[in-house]
């Protein structure tokens, strides 16, 4: 029997819902960007200096470079399942508790002099439940926003995805940076560290609350026991929608993180800039992008998705190339290249939720967005600061550039095979 309702009418208050959503997203990333910009100071405290255990340095590999983006999609995958089964709200408050939980878990977590091996164990743990938390979140949000629209507002509210991601990434750093110019190095060693970790756990419960109060966009027909999907249905029954996710993502995440994470470090290996300038740069331009975001999601909702989505593939795909071997020692340059990046890459971001939600019938939407998703974040978005890296290494830092371009040009390919989404009732 065909399923021709899934999912309610779009909530009565929006606003409301856009607010839940992204408050609850902004904390989400703020927890998971503050270990990125505190993790020397992590390092020195819960793993030893000089390992003579073998098993420590090992954790520490591990928990770096594989736990957090290994585990978003098993997030996006074991949360998005619970939204399809139990409602959006369900599974966001899941994401925003355990997020809340991790946090205090690393702002908690032992000295490696207090108690040894057992401290690196416990901060891999909550990198375990940061991930999980990210992917899930992913999942959930971007379901609940696109739902919560009004017609002709999926491309705005989708928008909010990242300028709630842009946001909580902006507070995190100013607080890093706050208490690492206010604090001296053995305070900032002994408890500063802490500090943010302990906030975002707070602020966690902040967003719980205010999630709270959303209205859930699940139609409750699906409350039956036997109406709910499987863990797998999305994969086993919705194949090629699921490699649609992985194609429409790979440039999009790969071009994100390069820009908005590894750009300035790409600067530093490159270029004779200096650090304090090159994270500068990247403050301003990520504000300058979040600006962008609702611009982005306007245009979509007006001209459709695919102009915007081949804006930013063809527009990253020719000019990638001639933007980061145009980079010289000066801010000026640096915050021209960053900036101009930022523009194109709203093609994507500002929209990629409501493309994402409009590729899937509502009964496994979240599950069918939240696996290839984060699965192809993992893949591309995560290791482009190594690629970028690596290539340096080989001593072919200009092939970098060449490397996200064409992977930019083959999402450009998935883009014009897309049908135009923007202007069709999303299916309920």
């Amino acid at each position: 029997m065909t399923e021709t309702i899934a999912t309610a009418a779009p909530p009565a208050h929006p606003i409301r819902q856009l607010i839940a959503a992204s408050v609850g997203n902004a904390v989400e990333w703020y927890d998971w960007y503050a270990y990125t910009f505190l993790a020397t100071y992590i390092a020195d405290q819960v793993f030893p200096k000089g390992a003579e255990n073998s098993l420590v340095p090992l954790l520490s590999t591990f928990a770096v470079f594989a736990v957090g983006f290994f585990m978003r999609p098993v997030g996006g995958l074991l949360m998005g399942a619970v939204a399809d089964r139990h409602g959006r709200r369900a599974a966001l408050t899941v994401t925003i508790l355990l997020m809340g939980g991790s946090s205090a878990l690393v702002g908690l977590t032992p000295t490696y002099a207090a108690v040894g091996v057992l401290a690196p164990v416990v901060l891999v743990l909550a990198r375990l439940l940061q991930g999980l938390s990210v992917g899930g979140e992913f999942a959930a949000s971007t379901t609940f926003l696109v739902e919560s629209a009004g017609p002709g507002r999926r491309g705005l509210f989708s928008s909010f995805q990242y300028v709630s991601t842009s946001i909580g990434q902006l507070v995190a750093s100013g607080i890093a940076a706050l208490l690492v110019a206010t604090l001296d190095g053995g305070q900032m060693d002994g408890w500063g560290w802490r500090v943010p970790f302990l906030v975002g756990a707070l602020l966690s419960l902040v967003g719980f609350w205010i999630r709270q109060g959303a209205q859930e966009t699940r139609s409750q027909e699906l409350a039956e026991p036997a109406a709910r999907p499987g863990l797998f249905d999305a994969l086993r029954h919705h194949p090629r929608e699921s490699l649609l996710i992985c194609g429409i993502t790979a440039g999009g995440t790969l071009a994100y993180y390069t820009w908005t994470s590894y750009l300035p470090t790409y600067a530093e290996l490159n270029t004779d800039i200096t650090k304090s300038d090159a994270l500068l740069v990247g403050t301003i331009s990520l504000a300058f992008f979040a600006l962008l975001q609702p611009v982005g999601g306007l245009l979509s909702d007006r001209f459709g998705r695919k102009p915007l989505l081949l804006f930013f593939g063809l527009g990253f795909a020719l000019l990638s190339v001639p933007l980061l071997h145009s980079l010289t020692g000066s801010i000026g340059s640096l915050l021209l290249t960053q900036c101009a990046g930022m523009v194109l890459l709203t093609g994507f971001t500002s929209i990629s939720a409501a493309v994402n939600a409009e590729i899937f019938p509502a009964r496994v939407r979240a599950a069918g967005i939240g696996f290839p998703y984060s699965l192809t974040v993992a893949l591309f978005g995560g290791t482009a600061p190594y690629m970028g890296t690596l290539f340096k290494e080989w001593g072919h830092s200009g092939l970098f550039p060449w490397y996200v371009a064409v992977l930019c040009l083959v999402s450009s390919v998935v883009y014009l095979r897309l049908p135009e989404s923007a202007h069709r009732e999303l299916e309920r």
